[in-house]
């Protein structure tokens, strides 16, 4: 049946109304300076979702709303430079068609409860389904936790401070019930022209609450005076022709020249990107290169820490692990995009293989389960489909006056996990090193909210966090949160600076999965009982 023309009006300002959040939300992310968007951006979309009925209006509607928010904070992700993978730029625009759809969880969920205890139930409900799904996404081999809620806030710094306690998924928390706490409020303040202190003044009282423990924390924070002296060296190396064969000893040359910067500045510790070196530098087929490596540290009596592919061989395939590949010759082997510590005085060579891998560009999600995937999935470029890291790996850099240095090790987008750095802190690192290459996608929104998402590990740990970064952005953090020293995007620079190291575990470092988990219970706890509900009225009638 056609739309009446009141219908088509109620029609078009619901689509305005998503569309208006949609648009907030996305705006609150960096690096657009406006964290406080995200305050009041759920409000316009919580005035349709509350009147909707039927879960097929609601998903609709969620989904246009959020693809909106998608489009504005994930439309880098295809990279769209005229150097750019084919596939790349495929996966990059299906995401941005397939990701609002995994958020249909949340809504699906909002409308179980709100037929089982009532709208405003549903409402006050509606904040824990949230964290939940964002928790539940950061778990699946189709993870990609990039546009948790919380990662919208590092710009405001007396904000994120409670993360040592809460974590990211608090702050989702926090930010969700300022925003039903608003939405009530105006609902109210609507339809009965009177304003309701009651929903205004808890709005107010949570987010104060926040910023005045925020306050305390910056202001009282003691700072260690154990300090490490580092040198992050950002070649700026084109991604895509990098991985050309005949370049090694020139890449390599300007590597070590850079590291001498840094050494005549005082460094102590020199951190390279992911992948500085296109080969699997421990093979054995480049003994020269390596030696040239070790000879390096030990005449300057420094530690070297860099990203780097890495592979095993088998040539016994009844040795081999499961998830071993075979290569042209028949020999079996595992690759890993890995971090390698070279220690002075010392042939053993640390190594770290990366867990937490990019779905699609470096592993076929499910492929263990269908390995027929990883044949028609690949990518252009580079190295890839890698094998899964199995240990959280601390390294020990043993400083002169003997105190211990203890590095996370993080490679690129395994710093977007929170619980999963938190693992490195209750293994004992006291700094957190991410290596990383962002340069595939260009001067975009993504390098940028990468690094900021940094921001929230330093707080959630009270770790420094120092980030080295083929083109941009490499920087030390402190464990406020502030960024101390960056370079510029693009440039070939090295960043030398004094790195605080900060002992001890927060109350988030040592119980990272409260918060995701209490909401993950309120989940179940929801479906079980619509299901008991909708049994108990089957059975009911049938009688």
């Amino acid at each position: 049946m056609p739309l009446t023309p009141d219908q088509k009006k109620v029609r078009n300002t619901d689509l305005l109304l998503g569309l208006l959040s949609g648009i907030l939300l996305g705006l609150s992310y960096p690096p657009i300076p406006l964290p406080f968007l995200s305050f009041v951006s759920f409000i316009p979309f919580l005035f349709v979702l509350e009147k909707r009925e039927t879960l097929f209006s609601i998903n609709r509607f969620t989904y246009y709303t959020l693809f909106f928010f998608n489009l504005i904070t994930l439309y880098w992700v295809g990279s769209w430079t005229k150097e750019a993978d084919t596939f790349l730029k495929i996966s990059g625009a299906a995401l941005l068609f397939f990701n609002p759809f995994f958020y249909l969880i949340i809504t699906t969920l909002y409308h179980l409860s709100k037929k089982s205890f009532g709208k405003k139930t549903a409402l006050f409900l509606f904040p824990f389904y949230w964290v939940s799904f964002e928790f539940l996404y950061s778990l699946t081999d189709l993870r990609f936790p990039w546009l948790t809620l919380g990662n919208s806030t590092p710009y405001f710094k007396l904000f994120i401070q409670i993360s040592d306690i809460v974590g990211v998924y608090g702050l989702s928390l926090i930010i969700l019930f300022v925003n039903v706490f608003l939405y009530l409020s105006v609902k109210e303040f609507r339809s009965k022209k009177k304003l309701n202190f009651k929903y205004l003044s808890s709005a107010l009282i949570i987010f104060l609450l926040v910023i005045t423990y925020g306050l305390i924390r910056i202001n009282n924070f003691p700072e260690s005076e154990k300090k490490i002296k580092v040198g992050l060296v950002q070649p700026n190396f084109n991604p895509w022709s990098k991985w050309q064969e005949g370049n090694l000893d020139a890449q390599l040359n300007i590597y070590l020249r850079m590291s001498e910067q840094a050494i005549e500045k005082g460094a102590k510790f020199i951190i390279w990107p992911e992948s500085a070196l296109p080969v699997y530098l421990l093979s054995g087929n480049y003994d020269y290169e390596v030696s040239r490596i070790r000879q390096f540290v030990t005449s300057y009596n420094i530690f070297l820490m860099t990203g780097m592919p890495d592979a095993n061989y088998y040539f016994n395939k009844n040795e081999a692990p499961k998830d071993a590949k075979e290569n042209r010759r028949g020999i079996s082997y595992t690759s890993y995009n890995s971090i390698l510590l070279f220690t002075p005085y010392s042939p053993k060579v640390e190594k770290y293989g990366k867990i937490k891998l990019v779905p699609f560009g470096e592993h076929v999600p499910f492929v263990e389960q269908l390995p027929f995937l990883g044949d028609f999935i690949k990518w252009e470029v580079g190295i890839s489909s890698w094998n899964v890291g199995k240990d959280q790996v601390v390294f020990d850099l043993s400083e002169a006056n003997n105190s211990i240095v203890k590095i996370a090790g993080v490679v690129c987008i395994e710093s977007i996990y929170p619980e999963f750095v938190a693992g490195f802190v209750q293994k004992g690192a006291n700094l957190i090193t991410v290596v990383t290459n962002d340069s595939w996608y260009g001067y975009s929104s993504g390098p940028f909210q990468h690094k900021e998402i940094s921001v929230l590990r330093a707080v959630e740990n009270r770790k420094s966090v120092i980030r080295a970064a083929n083109g941009g952005i490499s920087c030390i953090i402190d464990p406020l949160g502030n960024t101390v020293a960056s370079t510029k995007f693009f440039t070939r620079d090295v960043l030398v600076g004094d790195v605080i190291i900060n002992e001890g575990q927060t109350l988030y470092s040592r119980f990272p999965w409260t918060v995701p988990l209490f909401s993950s219970f309120i989940s179940i706890v929801t479906i079980m009982i619509f299901i008991f509900k909708k049994i108990s009225t089957k059975t009911k009638k049938r009688s």
